[in-house]
Order: structure tokens, then C-alpha cells, then sequence
């Protein structure tokens, strides 16, 4: 590129006769010689950069950009746990990612794999830097780089299973073209053992630290089912590391929780009163389709049986097997002028929470009123409620709302990677999974998480006007903690149906029932019962999720700009 502007340069010289002989050693205005950046302050500078690839959004970004965004929560709605919403004619390509007919050329597809590869590359233009200046000591920085460079291949790896490792040394020579031989989890364990071995364990908002790095390593250990080493060190990081539950659940989704105990690792989204370019822009289209503040687009809808997995038993006991066999009650297929009564059997009160339903307050703005609030028609696949996670309180709208450029929400509400329940629910699972079984760990872990849904403030039933009703809760909430488990049968149910439970909506849904082996009986199940649950008679345009599906697609554009290098997944 030097190279190039020096040429261009020369040319404009030839022609003018008016450059003096070293305009050569002039860096060009707005850019930085590789010498200038030869100090600590460039080398920051170059982390930063590596650090803001988290949120997707980059100069040259190829494909569709809400789907480049680390919340992926686009990726639930291939799952059970969310429909794309909105119309049906709304964004065909993603409709055709919620119905299973996937295309290669889909530009969300490639909007993930072109954000990831940024991100790699401006983390190895860190690690390139530091070994550029060998008398400092860069320990940290290098720590924080690695880190992020496996961070970024281990969403690649999950998301498309083959992918191509670009090395420092083939960013410095220019040699992108690397083939995609098969998994990249080699890659993946030494960037974060790199990680650990150089980062201090010092708590700083938004900074990758020893503690994250260990929680990382141990959930790639956990993808490959390597379950004692991941147990080792998830059980280290929750015995042993400063983070901690939050004592109100919803403190993990708004202004006033954000950077506090339980968020680890976290994109640090902020709006501002003009057009808010460090805001949310990958989340977007995911407001109501009007609601209380006019905003757009109404997508990323929750699903009936979503909503149905938080139906508890009277003692309290999640339906871990019977959940689908009855409906939440919901107003779909009426009008918000038809009178309506909300579910009055048991429910976890997380539910309302993750999930907008008629007639329960809507983070502060009121009864939620149904259908108009709802863009899509009774036609459509995508049904009556709302999110809530990614939504403002209705007390921190001037903290947290920015706007995009045509006029969009770029929310400022913190995305949190992983949070400190994550840690404890993964050590659970590894802990029923590991050589020697550890079912007291496992329950210890798993009831910590449902104490703190049990003993957090519930959403609160409103009056006429819209004010809480002193000490009367939305609805009948029933949640108990586990006595014990049975076995190892049983805490593996129990252990997978918590992670749904408490992580609804936050885009982790279908990696897990890929990870387990049971995506394909899960969702094709899921497809009969949302197509009875809301009404739909034609559900032929969704097709069966099959074995194929386990991998996204390796983009084509990638592939055809590889020169054939890059080969396809098995099944496209």
C-alpha cells in the first residue's frame, strides 16, 4: 500500500515539477509510517483497533452488516428459540435462513466470516508490531492480542467448522489465500494459553484479563468435549475469580448492571445525542415495529416454544420433558382492541425477563397491548411477542438511545460475550460430563443459578395507569431450586435446559444443540410445534434441519475469490 502512494506520488511529481526530492519520507496525510507506530502508543493503538472488530462494524466489510455483530442473534432464529419476525417478504435472505434454505451467496452469511477475519487480522497486526520492538515489554498487550485472535477463530470455528488460519507472518507477506484443511481448535488453545501465560488477572471494562482468557479456553475444551480439562479450569474460574452473580437478573441487560460483577467479557456499546457510530448497529432491526418510542423493525420474535420452556410444575421444577405438551396462553390471532387474559398457571420469572407477552409491562413502559405493537401479520410465521434483553428500560432511554443513520435505534446497552452464569452452568456441565462424574458440583453450580432467579425482584403486575401494583407480581412465578439429581442422565437434562432457561435471546441456542449432537430431532420437532402452536397450516416453507446444517456455509464469495483454495462444507 506504501508502496502504491509513493508510486502515485511520483507520477504527480513527473507531471507537476513541483516535488522537492524527499517528499518520500513524508507519511500521507491521515496515515502513520510504520516507524511512528514503533512505541507503546501505537501498539495500543493497534490493540484498540482489535478490540472494536468485536462489534463487526470495519471499513471494507463485505455482506449483510447486521449479521456481523458478536451477539449473533441472527443464528437463534434457526433454532427453537426465536422466528426471524417481522413480514415474511421482510429480508428474504434471512427468511430463507429461519425456513432452512440456505444459500451460499447469502450475504449473511458472509457478513460473520468477513467481520471474524477482520477481527483476525487486526489482531495479528498487533502481534506483528510487538515483535517489531524487541526492547519493551509488551506482555500485556501480546496477552490481550492472543486473545482476541482466538476469541475471533473460535466464533469462526462454530460457526463454519473449516476455516483457513492466517498466520502473522502471512498477514506480513501479504499471503491471505491460506487453504481450510478442518478445524482450527490447535489454533484456538494455544492463542488462549498464550493469553493466560501473559495477561495480569486485574478486572479492567471491556479488557480481556487471565480469568476471561481461562473461562475461554475452558468452553473451546468444552466444544471438543474434552470435559476434564474444561472442568479444571471452568471450576477454577468459578471457585476462584472475582466475578459473581448479579443479585437482579435484569441487571445483565441494562444501564444500570453494565461492567458489574457477573459481565466477564462485554462489548462496550455507548450512544450519544448525535448519530451513535459506538452503538449497537448489528441489533438494530430488533425493536418493536412501533411500540412505546416509533421504533423499527420489528424482527427477532421469541418463539411459542420458547416461551412454553418456562412453564414450572407447582413445586417450582422445570417440564424437562413435557414442556411442549401444553401452551403458555397467548393473544396470537387477537387484536389489541379484543379482550385478552394473560397465562395464570406456574412460570419461571425469567420468562418476562427475555420475553414481551400482552398484557405484562414492557421494561417500564406499560402493558405490553398485543398486535399493535407487533409488525408482522397474523399470516406471517413470526407470532406475538417481543424481546426484551436488548430493549431499554424505559428510565434509561436518554442513557442508552442512539440513533443510526437512517434514522435507526443503535441501542448503547452492553452485549455481554460471556457472563459469570455461563461459567457456572459450562463447570456444570462438565462436571456431569467428566471421567468422574461430579453430580453435587453440578447441582451446587446449577442452583445457584435458579436461587438467583428465585430471590430477584419479579416484574411487577401495573394498575390502570400503568404504576406498579405494591407487592403483586406480573404473574403466577413459582421457581425452586433442585433437591438432587437422580444421575448423570438426569443432571445432563437438567443442566442443558438451565442454559436455555437463563440464556434465551441472548444468541448462544443453536451452538449448544449443535455442540450436543441434537440440533436435528430438537428443531425439527420444534417446526411441527410452532406450525400447530400459532396457527400455521403451511409450514412446507420450512424445510428438515439435516446434518449439513451443523455448519454454516462457507461464504462463495470466498471461495471464488480464493481461486478454488477454499473448499466448501460437506452438503452445499
Amino acid at each position: 500500500m506504501k508502496k502504491n502512494i509513493i508510486y502515485s506520488i511520483t507520477i504527480t511529481c513527473m507531471m507537476l515539477g513541483a516535488c522537492s526530492d524527499d517528499f518520500t519520507e513524508i507519511a500521507p496525510t491521515g496515515a502513520l509510517s510504520d516507524e511512528a507506530l514503533q512505541n507503546a502508543t501505537g501498539v495500543d493503538l493497534k490493540l484498540t483497533a482489535a478490540y472494536s472488530a468485536m462489534d463487526g462494524e470495519r471499513i471494507g466489510r463485505l455482506g449483510e452488516g447486521v449479521s456481523a455483530g458478536a451477539d449473533n442473534w441472527w443464528t437463534d432464529v434457526v433454532s427453537d428459540d426465536a422466528h426471524r419476525g417481522s413480514t415474511d417478504g421482510d429480508n428474504t435472505e434471512l427468511f430463507q435462513v429461519e425456513t432452512l434454505d440456505w444459500q451460499t451467496g447469502s450475504g449473511w452469511f458472509l457478513g460473520r466470516w468477513s467481520a471474524l477475519f477482520g477481527g483476525v487480522n487486526s489482531a495479528n497486526a498487533v502481534i506483528s508490531l510487538i515483535q517489531t520492538i524487541p526492547d519493551e515489554d509488551f506482555s500485556q498487550q501480546l496477552g490481550e492480542a492472543s486473545f482476541l485472535r482466538g476469541y475471533y477463530y473460535f466464533e469462526l470455528q462454530k460457526f463454519y467448522g473449516n476455516v483457513p488460519v492466517i498466520s502473522v507472518e502471512n498477514l506480513d507477506n501479504l499471503e491471505f489465500n491460506q487453504p481450510n484443511s478442518g478445524p482450527v481448535w490447535s489454533q484456538i488453545e494455544a492463542d488462549l494459553q498464550t493469553a493466560i501465560d501473559n495477561l495480569g488477572s486485574d478486572v479492567v471494562n471491556g479488557r480481556a484479563n487471565s480469568w476471561i482468557a481461562k473461562a475461554f479456553l475452558g468452553k473451546a475444551y468444552l466444544y471438543q468435549e474434552k470435559w476434564d480439562e474444561a472442568f479444571t479450569l471452568l471450576n477454577e474460574v468459578a471457585t476462584e475469580s472475582p466475578y459473581s452473580l448479579n443479585p437482579e437478573y435484569v441487571n445483565n441487560f441494562n444501564f444500570a448492571g453494565e461492567n458489574s460483577s457477573e459481565s466477564m467479557f462485554a462489548i462496550q456499546f455507548v450512544s450519544d445525542d448525535g448519530r451513535s457510530f459506538n452503538g449497537n448497529g448489528a441489533g438494530t432491526l430488533n425493536f418493536p415495529g412501533g411500540g412505546p418510542l416509533g421504533t423499527c423493525c420489528g424482527f427477532y420474535q421469541p418463539t411459542q416454544d420458547l416461551v412454553n420452556a418456562y412453564q414450572t410444575d407447582a413445586s417450582g421444577q422445570p417440564l424437562l420433558d413435557t414442556f411442549a405438551d401444553t401452551d403458555v396462553t397467548s393473544d396470537y390471532g387477537i387484536n389489541s382492541a379484543d379482550p385478552f387474559t394473560p397465562y395464570t398457571g406456574p412460570l419461571d420469572p425469567r420468562l418476562d425477563y427475555t420475553v414481551s407477552r400482552r398484557g405484562i409491562d414492557y421494561n417500564g413502559f406499560g402493558l405490553n397491548p398485543g398486535k399493535e405493537w407487533i409488525r408482522a401479520t397474523f399470516a406471517d410465521v413470526s407470532g406475538p411477542y417481543l424481546p426484551k434483553k436488548n430493549i431499554y428500560q424505559a428510565d434509561e432511554v436518554d442513557a442508552n438511545r442512539g440513533t443510526g443513520g437512517w434514522g435507526s435505534d443503535w441501542s448503547g446497552i452492553n452485549y455481554n460475550v460471556m457472563r459469570f452464569a455461563d461459567v457456572l452452568l459450562m463447570a456444570a456441565e462438565a462436571a456431569v460430563e467428566k471421567t468422574s462424574p461430579d453430580l453435587t458440583v453440578a447441582l451446587d453450580y446449577v442452583n445457584q443459578v435458579r436461587n438467583r432467579a428465585k430471590n430477584m425482584t419479579y416484574v411487577q403486575a401495573l394498575d390502570a395507569d400503568n404504576n406498579p401494583i405494591e407487592d403483586t407480581d406480573a404473574a403466577n412465578y413459582v421457581i425452586e431450586p433442585y433437591a438432587a439429581f437422580a444421575g448423570q442422565d438426569f443432571a445432563r437434562k437438567a443442566v442443558r435446559f438451565e442454559r436455555r432457561l437463563e440464556f434465551g435471546m441472548e444468541g448462544h441456542r443453536l451452538f449448544d444443540l449443535r455442540r450436543w449432537g441434537v440440533a436435528q430431532e430438537v428443531i425439527n420437532t420444534y417446526i411441527t410445534n410452532e406450525a400447530a402452536d400459532i396457527n400455521q397450516s403451511d409450514y412446507s416453507r420450512f424445510r428438515s434441519y439435516t446434518e449439513k446444517f451443523d455448519l454454516f456455509p462457507i461464504p462463495v464469495n470466498a471461495i471464488d475469490q480464493s481461486g478454488g483454495i477454499l473448499e466448501q462444507n460437506d452438503g452445499y
